[in-house]
């Protein structure tokens, strides 16, 4: 550890430009924090709104966009040097993880309830919802070969939730043992 940098916020996932900005989804205040990666400062801090309780964050990095799947089924497109929000579009429920396909200029969501969304990135600033692809129930995590476009998703079984907590007030369902698996969505 050479640093700890205070974001002032629960982070869930980031990425880099590849050129020294790393951008950090905020779960818990829908923001974005974008951090000079030399220096360890934040440089900004942008709202997501109307997105609410970001988790997965992809990134176009030629064109500059950010790519926030949050949790109130939205998926915001933000302009990775500003900060503006440039799109708005509907996303299925218990999103997790978003990637960005380079070559079929698509960007897709994972979503808890079974489904994954996929939206087309067109000329400037326009976007369109494509299709909706059937899954399964959970498989809301996701991987993609840059290459073949191929999405990996895992998921299982799940069994009913333990008793509530007070630190787990709403627990999450239990896996079933043995059941996990790897779903592969070919192009």
């Amino acid at each position: 550890i050479i640093a700890n940098v205070p974001l002032g916020g629960r982070p869930e996932f980031a990425v880099t430009d590849s050129a020294g900005r790393l951008f950090v989804n905020l779960e818990d205040s829908s923001a974005v924090v974008v951090l000079d990666t030399r220096t360890l400062r934040v440089l900004a801090r942008w709202p997501l709104a109307p997105g609410e309780e970001p988790t997965g964050l992809a990134m176009d990095r030629p064109r500059h966009r950010l790519f926030a799947a949050c949790g109130n089924q939205k998926l915001i497109v933000m302009d990775a040097n500003s900060g503006r929000v440039l799109a708005t579009l509907p996303i299925g429920s218990g999103v997790d993880g978003v990637v960005y396909d380079a070559r079929r200029e698509q960007i897709i969501t994972s979503n808890g309830e079974g489904t994954l969304t996929v939206v087309l990135q067109g000329a400037g600033e326009r976007y369109e919802l494509v299709t909706t692809v059937p899954t399964e129930r959970g498989a809301r995590t996701v991987a993609i070969d840059e290459t073949s476009g191929t999405l990996y998703l895992p998921t299982a079984d799940f069994g009913p939730p333990p008793a509530p907590t007070v630190d787990r007030p709403h627990p999450r369902p239990s896996l079933v043992p043995g059941t996990f698996r790897m779903l592969v969505v070919e192009r």
